[in-house]
């Protein structure tokens, strides 16, 4: 039997548990016995979330190795000693398969970490599982052949978003003390907005794609999903880095700060010019809730000295409609994937991949919608391109217009949709993966409680600025986060004992 834990693991933060570290009061056996413990607890029994995919028969080990480590240097191996982290499960891991929530990839086995995967370790961090997901990261509700649907821990008809859903449930519901995720339309923004936690879609060329399952060449990227602000930033520092696999990485050389989180400000609000664009903001009575949670946080950036413009960008819907290439990609990025294992794939391409009909029927269907497209030198998949670089400048030029330093608006313009429902609504990521700027999610309030939603269904808010401005965004969004205190913990995954 798991002794009681000495330290509130719930809502804990990287800081909370180094601290505990330091004074004796914690090992980082005991904290991953923990986080364990309330897997065992959640996510099969109880609420039955279904966030979880594999868990990792070695982290109890590399927990006592870092243990060890400590003790005998009275020191930390790196800024994520001992930190529990669950990877969605398109993240290459040597040590456990990388399914894709895939029936038909359940045996994989990659050869080597992906990049951002070995980083981490390196930084000290015990990767404690890999998360279910949207089967091969095609929508945004969280289902899959594998794994099933997951379930949003405040609200247990609802999903958690997508397709990194099982990420944000467990991270949310205290699984693990960190998560990732993978974004190529907002896969990362949504499960943060639907589970009441802090995403980051950065950059392109910020963060290497390098071992991680694709979709798209140009559209995926790939970030961290936390409960904080600070710990969103401590992840993304170790994450951020030059990676030769992914060459698109030499862009971002030099463009990070020494540290995105020793750069958060509290009172970084007081020079803020911020604009509420209107167009991604609904007018029915299904956008009710949300839009009262967007006045709040209005209300709470104003009164923290932001100022706040209204406006509207002309043209943005047309332009909009038309930029997602990641459908003409997918079938060369995937064989792309494949050839790279390291030995004989478990599927020999992505048409044998469609033609076994293995995947969740929702995702069967895109499968064979991408399968029938043309590939990424067909004329309409070019002109998507050549949007994307008109929605640039477009946004850009709003931004100079009128003095902006980021842009704000609900990630979801109405409430995550329930569990069954074959897509999720009115979502406004294309913003940010049609542009390529950076983009930070981050708990904006919630709706009024019901029934199944005790606390109400978490809203998120999301801050764009141009190429590498993560730092800014990030302090904005921590400046909010400290002002208003938006985060509760879901009551359906209470501490135990």
């Amino acid at each position: 039997m798991i002794p009681p834990m000495p330290f509130p693991l719930e809502e804990a933060t990287i800081a909370s548990i180094h601290a505990a570290f330091r004074d004796g009061s914690l090992t980082a056996t005991q904290l991953v016995q923990g986080y364990l413990a309330r897997i065992e607890a959640y996510d099969r029994r109880g609420p039955s979330l279904r966030a979880m995919i594999t868990v990792n028969p070695a982290a109890l080990a590399e927990a006592a190795r870092l243990d060890a480590a400590y003790q005998a240097s009275k020191g930390f191996v790196g800024p994520l000693h001992g930190i529990p982290i669950i990877l969605k499960d398109n993240f290459d891991t040597k040590d456990m398969p990388t399914t894709g929530g895939s029936v038909a990839m359940r045996h994989s086995r990659p050869a080597s970490d992906a990049f951002t995967v070995d980083r981490m370790r390196r930084a000290g961090a015990i990767v404690l599982g890999k998360a279910n997901m949207t089967e091969f990261a095609r929508g945004g509700i969280s289902v899959s052949s594998l794994g099933g649907q997951v379930l949003n821990p405040y609200d247990l008809t609802r999903t958690p978003g997508g397709s990194s859903g099982g990420t944000g449930a467990a991270v949310a519901a205290n699984f693990a003390a960190l998560g990732t995720g993978s974004d190529t339309g907002q896969s990362i923004r949504s499960p943060a907005s639907a589970c009441s936690l802090v995403g980051v879609r950065p950059t392109r060329g910020l963060v290497s794609r390098a071992g991680v399952m694709p979709n798209s060449f140009i559209q995926d990227e790939v970030g961290p999903i936390a409960r904080t602000v600070e710990d969103a930033a401590r992840l993304l520092d170790v994450m951020a880095g030059y990676d030769p696999q992914d060459p698109i990485t030499a862009l971002g050389v030099g463009k990070a700060p020494a540290s995105y989180a020793a750069g958060l400000d509290a009172t970084s609000l007081r020079r803020a010019r911020i604009g509420l664009m209107a167009n991604l903001q609904g007018s029915e009575e299904r956008h009710a809730q949300v839009n009262a949670v967007m006045e709040q946080v209005v209300r709470t950036l104003e009164a923290h000295g932001a100022t706040v413009v209204r406006f509207e960008l002309a043209g943005y819907e047309a332009l909009a409609a038309n930029v997602s290439n990641d459908a003409y990609e997918a079938p060369a990025a995937f064989d792309r994937y494949l050839a790279g294992l390291g030995g004989p794939p478990p599927v020999a391409s992505f048409a044998a991949l469609v033609a076994s009909r293995t995947a969740h029927p929702f995702v069967q269907v895109a499968l064979e919608a991408e399968a029938a497209l043309g590939g990424p030198d067909h004329p309409a998949s070019l002109e998507r391109i050549r949007n994307r670089e008109r929605l640039r400048i477009l946004v850009a030029a709003r931004m100079a217009d009128l003095g902006l330093d980021a842009i704000l608006y609900p990630l979801q313009r109405v409430l995550v949709a329930a569990a069954g429902e074959a897509d999720q609504p009115e979502r406004n990521g294309v913003l940010s993966h049609g542009t390529g700027f950076a983009a930070v999610t981050f708990p904006g309030g919630f709706s009024a409680p019901t029934a199944t939603a005790p606390l109400g269904v978490p809203v998120g808010a999301e801050l764009l600025g141009l190429d590498y401005t993560e730092g800014k965004l990030l302090s904005f969004a921590y400046a909010f986060e400290q002002a208003a205190r938006v985060r509760k913990a879901p009551l359906s995954t209470p501490a135990l004992g």
